[in-house]
């Protein structure tokens, strides 16, 4: 994909105008650099050396990486995709969870709060988050009761449109019953990993094998839910599905079952402590199919994680009363 093509995808994509110029110029700047190599052809090592070029000139703007991070995306360069999903992907969650929790307390709360928090810049990658992580639980932890630092970490941090979960209200009314509306949203996910081992493209950040589009069809968890009374219980989807299934070593499972950036170093290094009850953040983002299916703000209990030990992230969301 050339300059133009980028910017036509983009255009078709309903970016504006001023963004559409922000990700291109990153593109052009991107080319700069490398000279006569191509972007399209630039491998994992040379864009990190190219992201740590910027980081040292103070240009690791939103427009130069992110702009770059979607052109290597719909240049469909799989393991490029993958690194900058990896040292992007949670650049909104810290500036969505100070926001949620002004809102829940005041912005004295916040401002302290995150005023011992050592938040990494744009592009420093996902070793030093999970140092700002353990800060930001510390913080959370002693100076707010429980039941208010876990209704802050259960939010659309991702800020994911609600509009891409209306699928499932219209599923559920249609189902007519909570059990075979979770049975046919695990049906259709199975169909979609099955076109995309099929035709060879990335799933999100996964590459999809045969052997991972099995581990999902044997589990109505994984990418669905099944109920037990007035709970629906949910595992979580493997960051790195492939791997995770052949790997025996449990530290190293646990490492390729977290999907979170700003946490999952942590899991290979043993440092800083991550609780558990960080996943509540996580588990906000599992919930918001329910919440907008449901049609309320879901109740979640998270039950166990790759920081209580774990190789599983498992996580119940309560079901209104009227849906029982």
């Amino acid at each position: 994909m050339n300059v133009d093509e980028f910017r036509v995808y983009l255009k078709v994509r309903g970016y504006d105008r001023d963004t559409v110029d922000s990700y291109v110029n990153g593109v052009e700047k991107a080319q700069g650099y490398f000279g006569d190599r191509p972007v399209g052809e630039v491998d994992v090592d040379g864009f990190k050396e190219y992201v740590a070029h910027l980081l040292e000139k103070g240009e690791n703007t939103e427009g130069n990486l992110v702009g770059l991070a979607r052109y290597v995306y719909s240049s469909d360069m799989k393991d490029q995709w993958i690194y900058f999903a990896a040292i992007l992907g949670g650049r909104e969650v810290f500036p969505s969870i100070e926001e949620r929790l002004e809102n829940l307390t005041d912005r004295e709360t916040a401002e302290k709060i995150f005023s011992n928090i050592d938040v990494p810049e744009l592009g420093e990658g996902p070793g030093l988050y999970p140092i700002a992580t353990n800060q930001l639980m510390v913080q959370l932890r002693s100076e707010l009761p429980d039941h208010v630092w876990k209704r802050v970490l259960a939010g659309n941090h991702h800020r994911i449109p609600l509009e891409s979960f209306a699928r499932h209200k219209k599923w559920l009314e249609e189902a007519g019953s909570v059990d075979a509306w979770l049975k046919q949203m695990h049906e259709k996910a199975v169909k979609e990993l099955d076109e995309h081992c099929r035709e060879n493209r990335i799933w999100y950040e996964q590459v999809i094998t045969p052997k991972v589009v099995e581990y999902v069809r044997s589990s109505q968890e994984i990418l669905s839910g099944v109920r037990n009374g007035d709970w629906i219980y949910n595992t979580k989807f493997p960051y790195s599905p492939n791997a995770y299934l052949s790997e025996t070593d449990p530290d190293e499972r646990r490492y390729l079952m977290c999907h979170c950036v700003l946490a999952r170093e942590a899991v290979k290094s043993g440092a800083p402590d991550i609780p558990m009850e960080w996943c509540y953040c996580s588990a906000g983002y599992g919930k918001l199919r329910y919440d907008v299916a449901f049609g309320v703000d879901t109740d979640v209990e998270v039950i166990e994680s790759v920081f209580s030990g774990s190789d599983k992230c498992r996580f119940r969301f309560k079901i209104p009363e009227k849906f029982l």
